[in-house]
């Protein structure tokens, strides 16, 4: 099955913009991760860096997690691979396997959109621990752009060194 992508609108709002690119970058890590198998996925490209596609989507899972749903929504919860939050712990796969990590991240991106259309305003602001600062949600949404825009490069990288693979 191969994650259908959606296009960027070319006109509409600035939230409708935000949304459209996310989920358009959200679609191409889905599409450089799909129709592997665990192995495949955790395959370094470049040792003795722990980077893999398996890495990365787990990764990206806790990047949708903390935003979303402990900056945002203000909710206290461990990251899903530690409970110390040690965001490398994501690119440890050693017992790692697809479907599991396919399914957390899945379900982190569906908080994310339901806590984010829930809120009225690109304004709303929330505190960013990390920073010790306050961000708004215009920020949040361009941050996990640029966060998705980064590792899908890598992800292309990974994919085409795991099975020839290139393109969208």
């Amino acid at each position: 099955m191969t994650t259908e992508r959606p296009t960027p609108p070319l006109t509409g709002t600035e939230r409708e913009t935000l949304r459209g690119f996310l989920d358009f970058h959200r679609a191409t890590m889905a599409r450089k991760c799909e129709g592997l198998t665990d192995e495949q996925l955790g395959r370094r490209a470049s040792p003795p860096s722990t980077l893999s596609l398996l890495g990365l989507l787990r990764h990206m899972c806790e990047v949708e997690r903390t935003w979303f749903r402990m900056i945002v929504n203000r909710e206290e919860l461990p990251l899903v691979w530690s409970d110390s939050l040690d965001y490398q712990a994501a690119f440890d796969t050693t017992d790692a396997d697809g479907a599991s990590a396919f399914t957390a991240w899945r379900d982190e991106v569906e908080h994310a959109r339901r806590i984010e259309a829930g809120i009225d305003s690109l304004d709303a602001t929330f505190h960013q621990p990390r920073w010790d600062a306050d961000v708004s949600l215009r920020l949040v949404l361009q941050h996990m752009i640029h966060e998705y825009a980064r590792h899908n490069g890598h992800a292309d990288l990974l994919r085409e060194a795991v099975d020839g693979s290139t393109g969208p």
